[in-house]
């Protein structure tokens, strides 16, 4: 049933305060905090998969992150920059000057097992069920629960518009030192031809040096389908690489599709997905940026929020948690609809071969600001100030979506033509 054989989960033991379904990065942090926050809480992190996090690598702005949070993720063995970053465009090359932080999934599960509690997480358990009063596990045992906390993937729904954001990212020991001393989070520089089967895209590369001879090159492009074909991106990096001179092997791969959501119905999406008394957090919940994708910044938010109030309120019940996670995902969509409507003006109104230019201004603006967009925090002058300027996109086309419902979000399934 598990690779953690030592838990008891049987019918006759005692209710788990908190079963949290899903060990990735939403549903591991929420571990984390209630491990550090609310030490009486008896927990339950329930992964399908063996190792947690999956097989992913988050980054964000060192000032994503309010004190607190800086404090959550502190533990964790972290790629960090205090040099700034660059970025690169046809006509703009620039480096700006925030901190930047990355964290690899092996790191994140390494972490989490040295200080969770052995008998505190379950790996290779796959549930079948979700309900208020607990999890029923895949091979019919039941986990009973006070609470539970749903951290499953994210799901389409034909009630959010927008696409998808696709990347293959390759981890390479380069022979010889590669130079590098910053990220480089965005080389628009490149070819902005999508693969074939998905349009036209925006593409950029994304560079991180991990050490004076290892280097993580992400190929990634936006698209209307949730289609990948592995191999072409693979080709693509190699390329890259090749081009700046990094030889060497590589010792590692990942790659993923995130939705990119410019609007739709959030209500209706989140009820087709909803369990009565059971709360969801994570990408599931609707807690990402709608833009640029990023989810640390809201996961280590919203783990903390959640860890305060079980220790504050420890009778608490299942139906009063998941109505919490509920308000703070409504007040979450509507923080984050400037984004949406930007996602709207860049995929319906800018023409393909425009796209870029339109990333090109925006990266051409004051640095704070370009911090502030991507934690989520844009002020009402940041706002006017990222939409004033020559426009790269006709007004006309601008206004037909700045008010259309944008493009209903393809829900096929996720495909990968190619394994990574």
């Amino acid at each position: 049933m598990s690779d953690s054989p030592h838990i008891d989960v049987s019918d006759g033991a005692a209710a788990q305060d908190i079963v949290i379904v899903g060990g990735g990065l939403a549903g591991g942090l929420i571990a984390l905090a209630l491990h550090r926050h609310a030490p009486d809480c008896r927990f339950l992190l329930i992964e399908a998969g063996r190792t947690l996090g999956g097989h992913h690598r988050w980054s964000w702005f060192e000032t994503d992150l309010a004190p607190q949070a800086k404090e959550l993720m502190a533990g964790f063995a972290l790629n960090g920059w205090d040099e700034g970053y660059d970025i690169t465009f046809p006509g703009l090359g620039r480096t700006l000057p925030t901190s930047y932080r990355s964290l690899a999934s092996a790191e994140f599960h390494a972490k989490l097992i040295a200080e969770l509690p052995a008998d505190r997480v379950m790996l290779g358990t796959k549930a079948d069920s979700l309900d208020a009063g607990g999890v029923t596990l895949a091979d019919g045992t039941r986990v009973a629960a006070s609470r539970v906390i749903d951290c499953r993937p994210f799901r389409a729904s034909p009630h959010l518009a927008g696409g998808w954001q696709v990347f293959l990212g390759q981890h390479f020991r380069c022979e010889t030192p590669h130079g590098l001393i910053r990220p480089v989070i965005m080389d628009a520089s490149v070819d902005q031809l999508a693969p074939h089967g998905n349009g036209a895209a925006y593409r950029f590369v994304y560079v991180l040096p991990l050490s004076p001879t290892e280097v993580f090159v992400e190929d990634t492009y936006y698209a209307d389908q949730p289609k990948m074909d592995a191999e072409v991106l693979k080709g693509r990096v190699a390329e890259y690489a090749h081009r700046h001179g990094w030889k060497g092997e590589v010792i590692d791969s990942e790659a993923g599709i995130l939705p990119v959501i410019s609007g739709g119905d959030f209500a209706a999406a989140q009820a087709e997905i909803a369990i009565p008394g059971v709360a969801r957090a994570g990408a599931r919940g609707g807690f990402s940026h709608p833009l640029t994708s990023y989810t640390l910044p809201f996961a280590a938010d919203n783990a903390l929020a959640i860890a305060r109030l079980i220790a504050a309120r420890p009778a608490l019940t299942g139906a009063e948690l998941a109505a919490f996670c509920t308000r703070r995902a409504k007040r979450h969509w509507r923080a984050t609809g400037y984004y949406r409507m930007l996602s709207r003006m860049l995929f319906e109104a800018a023409e393909p071969d425009k796209r870029v230019v339109v990333f090109e201004h925006f990266y051409a603006l004051r640095g704070n600001l370009v911090e502030r967009f991507y934690a989520g925090r844009s002020t009402l002058p940041d706002r006017l100030r990222i939409l004033t300027g020559k426009p790269p996109v006709s007004i006309g086309r601008a206004i037909r979506a700045l008010f259309s419902p944008g493009k209903p979000l393809d829900t096929k399934p996720l495909k990968m033509e190619t394994p990574a």
